[in-house]
């Protein structure tokens, strides 16, 4: 079911400071996109193996900036792994016991396909991301 680690999340009190870090390092940054519908700023850092997705709160309802209140210095978020079809996992899930956080339903996410989170007490307190692909 799950198929590809495709990134892990990190939220940064500054998402500029923080992708360009990342850029002395070698490894190539996206431009900043705005997700209105997820509260959030990202930035993604690409390097051979996997993604790194800076997260930065946007707006005052940002589910995010709790996390930046309580972690100044920022920290990882969650763990986002592929998936073939969305509605296959979320049936599963549910099948398992996850408890799916939200409404139930996926959203679209950064990259314009449809994701779910699983409840991080589901999941050995990691928040989890499932991606289609």
């Amino acid at each position: 079911m799950m198929n590809w680690l495709n990134h892990i999340a990190i939220v940064v009190p500054d998402l500029a400071a923080a992708a360009a870090q990342y850029k002395l390092l070698g490894a190539t940054t996206s431009a900043p996109k705005d997700l209105p519908e997820h509260g959030v700023t990202v930035v993604f850092v690409g390097i051979p193996n996997t993604k790194i997705e800076l997260m930065h709160p946007l707006g005052e309802g940002s589910p995010i900036a709790g996390f930046l209140e309580k972690n100044p210095a920022g920290g990882i978020h969650h763990i986002c792994f592929e998936v073939a079809e969305i509605d296959e996992t979320s049936a599963k899930l549910r099948e398992i016991g996850v408890r799916i956080l939200g409404d139930g339903k996926p959203k679209f996410g950064a990259h314009d396909r449809p994701v779910l989170f699983a409840h991080p007490k589901d999941f050995q307190g990691a928040l989890i991301e499932f991606q289609q692909t």
